[in-house]
């Protein structure tokens, strides 16, 4: 691991702890360059997993572009990190449980937009509005509108 302070890669764990459903390991790593301390997550990945995109190209499952999808949509939204997390967890488990070896894209996003809609509405409708890639104000009110009546 890189300090994300220095950059360094001499590091010792200070503590360790698996999460709830034993999934995955939280790690508390101290830098033995500048002592800066920082957490990493350890989940168990399977190997070939790949996403089949809407334009039929496949790409290699990647859970840094979950994580970095819904911290976009919740830039500046009272979500906790650790929150954030969860959701990614819960999405990736969900989809390693349900696909053997290739995902569709549309059950990411949709599990995604499902778990999100649970959490916050604002980050629901930002993610939403980027993923049924909305063209105009009149899409993006019908689906305002759809939250509304969900309600």
């Amino acid at each position: 691991m890189r300090c994300p302070k220095c950059a360094s890669t001499e590091d010792k764990v200070v503590d360790s702890r698996i999460n709830k459903d034993g999934t995955a390991i939280r790690r508390r790593r101290e830098c033995l360059n500048c002592r800066q301390r920082f957490s990493t997550t350890e989940e168990i990945l399977r190997e070939g997993l790949l996403v089949v995109k809407r334009d039929g190209r496949r790409q290699e499952f990647d859970r840094a572009k979950i994580l970095s999808g819904i911290e976009r949509a919740c830039q500046k939204r009272p979500i906790d990190v650790a929150i954030i997390e969860q959701i990614v967890t819960e999405v990736t488990q969900e989809l390693q449980e349900k696909f053997d070896d290739e995902i569709p894209g549309k059950a990411i996003g949709q599990l995604v937009m499902d778990k999100l809609q649970e959490v916050d509405q604002i980050a629901y409708v930002r993610f939403a509005s980027v993923y049924k890639d909305f063209r105009d104000v009149d899409q993006f009110l019908e689906e305002l509108n759809r939250l509304k009546v969900l309600k």
